[in-house]
């Protein structure tokens, strides 16, 4: 992939999440000092313009490649949506909020564990709305498993016969508690986290490291307080 970079001159850009981080993350710019004030109600607005920087509001999973292909300089996304994207940016400071976990999940009241059908049939099948974070998981356990990409509901899956398990993301475990679904293993944790442009942290580095050294300095404070 060619790397690029949003105008070197100008105002830094910035995306930030749509959705389940948004409040968190203008919080978290808001405590590093940052003129949020345009963010606390953008209306209908994707382009967010402050005193500091010029914000792009995106749906989580296009922030990385907003980021990788210099649409903006940096960003906060979700551990998770960069893990699955595996585009090439930089990671500098961890925002510490956010926090939830993949697991892999089976029924609850099933008659034999997934683990138990693998032993017999060799290959199981898993549903995720993460393909590759899934991928990677089982290949490093040594496990054949054929992997069904949804987009809606995975709770669903094992209930209606398509899969064996599934790979989600959860942060209490109370929707595959409802679900009549049971941890099996967990694969990796995901909290929110800002990461740069790598061409922009070269031609933009002031800007770029002011941000994150602003931000990083903001996680500390709040954990102190």
């Amino acid at each position: 992939m060619i790397v690029r970079t949003a105008a070197s001159d100008g105002p830094l850009r910035v995306a930030v999440p749509k959705g389940a981080l948004f409040d968190d993350t203008v919080d978290a710019l808001d405590r590093a000092g940052f003129d949020v004030s345009g963010l606390r109600n953008p209306g209908r607005s994707l382009v967010v313009r402050s005193s500091d920087a010029v914000f792009v509001i995106a749906k989580p999973t296009d922030v990385p490649v907003y980021v990788a292909y210099g649409a903006v300089d940096a960003a906060i996304a979700g551990k998770d949506v960069l893990e699955e994207a595996a585009l090439e940016v930089v990671e500098l400071v961890d925002l510490g909020f956010g926090a939830c976990r993949f697991v892999v999940a089976e029924p609850s009241e099933a008659s034999r564990s997934a683990a138990d059908l693998y032993r017999h049939l060799g290959q199981i099948r898993v549903a995720t709305k993460y393909p590759r974070i899934t991928e990677r998981h089982f290949a490093e356990r040594g496990l054949q498993v054929e992997i069904i990409k949804l987009a809606g509901n995975i709770e669903i899956a094992p209930l209606i016969g398509i899969a064996d398990w599934i790979v989600d993301i959860t942060a209490t475990g109370t929707t595959l508690r409802e679900n009549g679904l049971r941890v099996v293993e967990e694969v990796m944790g995901s909290t929110a986290r800002f990461v740069a442009n790598p061409a922009s942290l070269a031609t933009k580095t002031q800007p770029v490291t002011e941000m994150a050294e602003r931000l990083e300095a903001a996680v500390r404070a709040k954990e102190g307080a």
